[in-house]
């Protein structure tokens, strides 16, 4: 007798996953982080050397620059920017969407170690004694852009000045400001320049006991600025030397974003087109169930705020076919034993239990490859890592448990029995018991 109580729940699923993913899947498509090689931007990869001669990069070096880092990078309003430790001494750094590529490169290449020096670039006074985050743009009498700085000792700046006035008489009565002070840069020589290297030179004629400093250099709005975004996301604790760069146009990410996914829906299409025709029904449920598997893959790299490349896109239909790799196991399982004379609901009991281990056998060497991948990859190796990743523990919902739920609620309805054409199985195939 037909249980046409289990044929209405396999509707109801099949209309409460449809009220779920059709309003929702554009949303969360628009809202996955895309990496730049889909919309653009730039990678910088950096090696790192010592600050000062004798000292030696470690481990606690390397997190202090990428943290560093990571506070430029949110001036620049990146999202989701990756920077990444490479070996011991380099660091990647990838931002997406960045279309100003210069003003990026100057944010996080400068040390930002300002200093005060005397006219002889003895210094007075380093970028340790200011306040953290004490930066900020102000105006001058003549409107004119400066960036004060709040120094943490008032007094110390107050006995630097005095020392200035009594070591040296006019018109060498200056306090120099540099950013970045290099071994052999020199303000006698800079002050010959039109555009010279230090901030700006004022002249001290009395001690000054202010804790808030105004740096005037001939700035622009943006100019000032930038100085001030850069002093308070902090100094560097080393020097980062460019050792490779490679920009991606926003057209060109778009144009490989769009063959991409133009690729992948003929790929997917041309599987659930193999799967109908081969497996027959068993084969739309693979369809419905990869559906599901998609939009879940989708979902949680939504939630795990992941950014998507273009190896992540080629993960992501490499786990399609993994999860069809599932279902194909387990319905050539239902066939044979249907061919063995069992009937469809025994066939279906045994094919999926027998079946099991096999997946899970494939799935977990899978994993552990992705696991190899992403622990000694970097940056789009790891993307493709964990896009697999999550593509496989995914694909047990669906595949596996999905697949047996919608087609259980069939085979368990009965209106199947002694029907085997509609799992792919002719008549003649079936050995008589």
């Amino acid at each position: 007798m037909v249980k046409k109580s289990r044929i209405f729940i396999f509707f109801i699923v099949l209309l409460i996953l449809g009220g779920i993913m059709s309003p929702t899947v554009m949303n969360v498509a628009k809202g996955i982080n895309l990496g730049l090689d889909l919309q653009g931007g730039f990678e910088i990869l950096y090696e790192v050397e010592p600050a000062e001669d004798g000292k030696k990069i470690t481990d606690e070096t390397m997190q202090a620059t990428v943290s560093a880092l990571n506070q430029r990078v949110n001036v620049l309003g990146v999202s989701e920017p990756n920077i990444s430790i490479e070996g011991e001494n380099r660091i990647r750094v990838q931002l997406a969407g960045v279309e100003d590529q210069q003003t990026a490169r100057d944010l996080l290449a400068t040390e930002a170690d300002l200093s005060f020096r005397d006219v002889d670039d003895k210094e007075r006074l380093s970028g340790e004694a200011l306040e953290e985050n004490g930066a900020s743009v102000g105006f001058d009498k003549s409107n004119q852009p400066v960036v004060t700085v709040t120094l943490k000792d008032a007094d110390k700046f107050g006995k630097v000045t005095k020392d200035i006035i009594e070591d040296y008489s006019y018109p060498n009565n200056r306090l120099v400001i540099w950013l970045d002070y290099e071994e052999g840069d020199s303000f006698a020589e800079e002050s010959q320049k039109e555009d010279p290297k230090y901030l700006s030179a004022p002249m001290v004629n009395k001690p000054l006991y202010h804790k808030n400093i105004q740096i005037e250099g001939n700035f622009d709005i943006q100019e000032a600025e930038f100085l001030a975004e850069v002093l308070n996301s902090g100094s560097l604790p080393v020097e980062l030397q460019e050792v490779y760069s490679n920009a991606v146009g926003a057209s060109l990410g778009e144009d490989a974003m769009e063959k991409t996914i133009f690729a992948g829906f003929v790929g997917i299409a041309i599987v659930f087109l193999y799967m109908l025709i081969y497996y027959r029904f068993m084969g739309l449920i693979a369809a419905i169930t990869l559906s599901v598997y998609i939009y879940l893959v989708l979902v949680i790299f939504y939630w795990m705020e992941g950014v998507l490349t273009l190896p992540g896109i080629a993960a992501l239909i490499l786990g399609v076919g993994m999860a069809v790799d599932a279902n194909i196991i387990t319905y050539e399982r239902i066939k044979e034993e249907i061919k063995a004379g069992k009937t469809i609901m025994s066939a279906f009991k045994s094919g999926t239990r027998r079946s099991l281990s096999t997946i899970l056998d494939a799935n977990v060497t899978t994993i552990l490859a992705a696991g190899v991948l992403f622990y000694y990859g970097t940056s789009s190796i790891q993307g493709f890592a964990v896009m697999l990743i999550v593509s496989i523990l995914t694909s047990f919902l669906t595949a596996v448990y999905g697949s047996r739920l919608l087609l259980g609620l069939w085979v368990k309805s009965r209106v199947f029995n002694k029907k085997p054409g509609v799992f792919g199985v002719k008549e003649s195939e079936i050995s008589e018991l």
